[in-house]
């Protein structure tokens, strides 16, 4: 299929993913290793489905950059800092250690010097994108190793740029013809030396400034428009617009995404962000895996089985037993050692892109290239399997573990998610907020937005009505939503998602009038507060001051008004939409609530319990109401 169309390719990559990815899940593989399987599969080694893997491989690394940027945006400047220790500490013990060692077994298996440090050191890097792929998976993102793991990670990317600058000192095979010259930055291929480092500083500050002052102001422009495809667009073109400048001076795409992303961590707009780009992550990667899949040269792995297997798992074994006593030296316990440890031990993806630069700067002879990415595609493949060995001695480690503390996760675990923060949802906010809750907020409106993080609230913008955006604001740790925005459509539409697609969250919501209240309990909301009728009562018993009835008596009146009505939302409800039957009902029970109100106002003002204040039997029959909608359904 060396010259099928786009759109054949796409099916092909498609429908691979399709038939493979929910298959290993089922046998407990997880989606990594099933997207490497089916790039096999499909590969010119496989079934020769695809054309050039490399090709796709271009545009599937951009799930990397793309990965790299939302990882960023997840974490705060403070926070980075204080991982500082651990980026620098375990990622830099991990580089040296791993590339020394490595290096060392290649040079005494024969190969110069000069070769042996480049492919130590190319081999000492693991694949972010899988191992990141595979913690979130298992939800050990945001655990203490998978933080660990996290900043190895980030320091092996940093590491890229002075092994950029270190290889072609090391030339010492004739490049041919066919390798091409050694790879230089587009645009700075002809300058000096010193240009570059220049280069790299002005372009990382560059980021950072255009983040504080152009980028924000831009997205809430954008914002205000209300065209969430041109949101989409933007967020998409900055990924792009800052991978394009890195790779101009040099420095690695992601790493300057993840910087982007650190920039923008508290943004009011960082959740609406991360959704819109979410679905692009996930299918990049996806191919990126595939495309890795298909890249595995079977045919030189058949040629010689034993050396390129043992190779590979030689490789697992060395980078498995120094991280993980690296882990442990820096006080992992022995789970989250090995955790650590065997989850960084394959090779990365920038393998590729060095394993091809050394060859080009005369480091490595081409052979030796095909061989090192072969043992590299292959250790990625096995990645799956050495996080299951890692969870089974493990376990035999500690047969009884300590639940390991997850850490906070900064305001990503709110008691309370709040959707919508104008004049109602402030309230509610307030007074949580003023008893020690921990909140989330989305809001819809750019400009509330803006004005409250004037005044001190942490406020995301975001639409509430998405799933997606729902759990970036952590609704699946909240016990509670309060659902205040000003849309009563979009009220009932938050109301019916949360109760369908979480269902221990407790839905609390503002209804505008009597009919929204309808259509919130027919939703099965836990609890619905008509936003006039509280100040409609408290005017009413104002009213009745005024006219001349006693304070107590006015008051009480209010109370017993409240109960009844109460009570009869509840029975009404279950007519709602059916105008005749609705309107029957309600003419039967108007005298009857008059008739009801003037017995309990003779109540004498001595009697030990006072029905106005007795809600437990309306409880009780707000249950009933509720059960009896839920058998109707």
């Amino acid at each position: 299929m060396d010259h099928a169309s786009p759109l054949l390719q796409a099916f092909v990559y498609l429908a691979a993913a399709v038939v493979s990815v929910p298959i290993a899940k089922r046998l407990g593989l997880g989606s990594v290793l099933g997207y490497l399987i089916a790039g096999a599969v499909i590969g010119p080694f496989g079934l020769k489905l695809l054309g050039e893997p490399e090709s796709v491989m271009h545009v599937a690394e951009f799930g990397v950059v793309i990965m790299l940027f939302l990882i960023g945006m997840e974490l705060q400047p403070s926070l980075l800092w204080r991982m500082r220790g651990a980026i620098v500490g375990l990622g830099g013990a991990q580089v040296l250690s791993a590339g020394l060692a490595l290096g060392a077994i290649a040079w005494a298996f024969g190969l110069d010097w000069r070769a042996a440090v480049a492919i130590g050191f190319i081999l000492s890097l693991s694949s972010t994108a899988i191992v990141l792929q595979t913690l979130r998976e298992r939800g050990l993102d945001a655990s203490p190793p998978g933080r660990s793991a996290f900043a190895v990670l980030l320091f092996q990317d940093i590491a890229v740029i002075p092994m950029l600058a270190l290889f072609p000192l090391l030339g010492h095979v004739a490049v041919t013809a066919a390798a091409g010259p050694a790879h230089a930055p587009e645009g700075l291929a002809a300058a000096p030396s010193w240009v570059q480092p220049l280069a790299v500083v002005g372009a990382v500050a560059l980021v950072i400034a255009s983040g504080r002052l152009l980028v924000r102001p831009l997205f809430r422009f954008i914002a205000k428009s209300g065209q969430r495809e041109i949101f989409t667009a933007m967020a998409l073109a900055l990924v792009v617009g800052v991978a394009v400048l890195m790779q101009s001076v040099g420095l690695s795409p992601a790493l300057g995404a993840f910087v982007a992303g650190v920039v923008l961590a508290d943004s009011e707009f960082r959740r609406e962000i991360e959704a819109d780009i979410e679905p692009f992550r996930g299918l990049l990667l996806g191919l990126f895996f595939i495309s890795v899949g298909a890249g595995i040269d079977f045919a030189l792995i058949l040629a010689s089985p034993g050396l390129v297997i043992g190779l590979a798992l030689g490789l697992l074994a060395v980078k498995a037993v120094l991280m993980t006593a690296l882990a442990r030296m820096a006080g992992r316990s022995n789970p989250d050692a090995l955790l650590i440890g065997f989850g960084l031990a394959q090779g990365g993806e920038f393998a590729f892109v060095l394993a091809a630069f050394s060859v080009q700067a005369g480091v490595i002879a081409p052979a030796t290239s095909s061989l090192l990415v072969s043992v590299v595609a292959l250790s990625m493949a096995l990645t799956p399997l050495m996080f299951l060995i890692a969870d089974v001695l493990g376990r035999r480690l500690a047969p009884a573990p300590a639940p390991r503390d997850m850490g906070p996760i900064e305001a990503d675990a709110p008691d309370v998610v709040i959707a919508g923060f104008g004049r109602f949802g402030q309230v509610v906010g307030r007074l949580l907020i003023a008893n020690g809750y921990e909140t989330s907020v989305l809001d819809i409106s750019a400009d509330q937005v803006e004005t409250l993080r004037s005044f001190g609230h942490k406020t995301n913008y975001g639409d509430a009505s998405r799933i997606d955006l729902l759990r970036a604001a952590g609704v699946e740790k909240a016990k509670i939503l309060v659902v205040a925005v000003d849309d009563q459509e979009k009220a009932i539409e938050i109301a019916e998602h949360a109760k369908r697609h979480f269902p221990h969250l407790k839905v609390l919501a503002r209804a505008f009038d009597r009919g929204h209240a309808y259509e919130l309990l027919r939703r099965n909301v836990d609890g619905v507060e008509r936003e006039t009728f509280e100040g409609g009562v408290r005017l009413g018993v104002a009213a009745l001051e005024h006219l001349g009835l006693p304070a107590h008596h006015a008051h009480r009146a209010g109370r017993l008004f409240r109960r009844h009505d109460e009570r009869l939302l509840l029975e009404m409800a279950k007519h709602w939409g059916d105008e005749d039957a609705y309107r029957s009902a309600i003419v039967g029970r108007q005298g009857m609530v008059a008739d009801l109100m003037q017995r309990d106002l003779k109540v004498f003002t001595g009697e030990s319990v006072d029905p106005a204040w007795d809600t437990s039997s309306l409880d009780a029959e707000a249950r009933e109401a509720r059960e009896a909608r839920e058998t109707a359904r």
